[in-house]
């Protein structure tokens, strides 16, 4: 799959990150994202959440549910429904994999961040497998080691 190259162009938009706590990311894909005018306006003043949603497979196509784009201030009538599930841009043999790797037990599909290229919203999804509670222990302990060691090196020196 895809893994997005940082540079200077890429402008971040959201990073979910309870992702990374929640679950073990195996593949990453970057997709596009259909959006209304109004949402896209919205998403640059920052209205956009990822937190809560997830990524399914419908009829061959890919649709992000559950993310939240705030209504836009300066819309009128025209403005957008924020919680619309709404249509992500990839290659058919691309969601073809998605899908297959799904369907296999405790696989699901997560997006990890949005972010900006040359004015295009783009979005990052994982194919990810849930973490179990003791995984989960063993992250914030990992987590809490490498802050003191930083603290102390930081001290040190």
């Amino acid at each position: 799959m895809i893994n997005m190259k940082e540079n200077k162009k890429n402008k971040m938009i959201t990073n979910n990150r309870k992702v990374r706590f929640e679950y073990d990311i195996l593949e990453t894909l970057e997709t596009g994202i259909a959006l209304k005018g109004t949402e896209v306006k919205s998403i640059r003043q920052g209205g956009l959440s990822l937190a809560e949603s997830y990524v399914v497979v419908r009829n061959g196509e890919l649709f992000l549910v559950g993310a939240h784009i705030a209504p836009y201030e300066q819309g009128n009538q025209f403005n957008h429904d924020p919680l619309r599930d709404k249509k992500l841009l990839a290659h058919k043999s691309q969601i073809r994999k998605l899908e297959v790797a799904v369907q296999q037990k405790g696989m699901t599909l997560v997006p990890t961040k949005a972010y900006f290229v040359r004015g295009k919203v783009k979005l990052e999804i994982a194919i990810a497998r849930g973490k179990k509670l003791y995984d989960k222990r063993q992250s914030i302990r990992d987590r809490e080691v490498e802050r003191d060691i930083e603290r102390r090196v930081k001290r040190d020196y």
